[in-house]
């Protein structure tokens, strides 16, 4: 083949290279195994180039997904709490997991119902944004949960909440005046 993609048929190796150095190119064998083996006429140094960079793109292209951790504490103030949840949900929405901990210090350790309904308060408010990976089990002296991020239940919620926006706009409610 040459540059262009033209077959150019079968020719002796000698011929097609004098062709490939005539167009100042190089004859690069595509498919050796085939029968006559099959060469094209490329730069190769372009070639090379542009695989590199395809490769460092699709490489850009990914997402790390990195475990982050959150602790909490089985009395914590209910503004710690919404402080901490929406930080979690901020690492979702990066497209992390979130460790979730329950920390028990001394007695605490006895009452692992009250981790739980922490744990379930915060699964509950991130319904929709993410999913439980790991149930909430007992380690030792705390209890751990994971959550992954949801992104079928996140597209699914945006548009619920696309379609709510656009039906609402269309019906206004009527204005009532006041009785005297």
């Amino acid at each position: 083949m040459d540059p262009d993609g033209q077959q150019l048929g079968i020719k002796p190796l000698p011929e097609a290279l004098s062709i490939a150095r005539g167009l100042d190119m190089d004859l690069v064998e595509v498919a050796p195994m085939a029968s006559p083996p099959v060469c094209r006429i490329m730069d190769y140094g372009k070639f090379k180039f542009d695989e590199a960079q395809r490769a460092k793109e699709s490489r850009r292209k990914t997402v790390h997904v990195g475990l982050k951790e959150m602790k909490y504490r089985p009395k914590i103030g209910s503004g710690d709490f919404e402080t901490k949840t929406r930080q979690v949900a901020k690492f979702l929405d990066d497209g992390h997991k979130v460790k979730i901990t329950i920390m028990f210090r001394g007695r605490e350790v006895f009452h692992p119902e009250l981790g739980k309904r922490i744990l379930d308060r915060i699964a509950e408010q991130m319904d929709g944004a993410a999913k439980v990976e790991a149930e909430p089990r007992l380690d030792g002296r705390n209890m751990v949960m994971v959550l992954a991020p949801d992104k079928r239940a996140k597209q699914s919620a945006a548009a619920r909440q696309h379609h709510q926006d656009h039906d609402g706009a269309s019906t206004e409610e009527p204005h009532e005046e006041p009785q005297e």
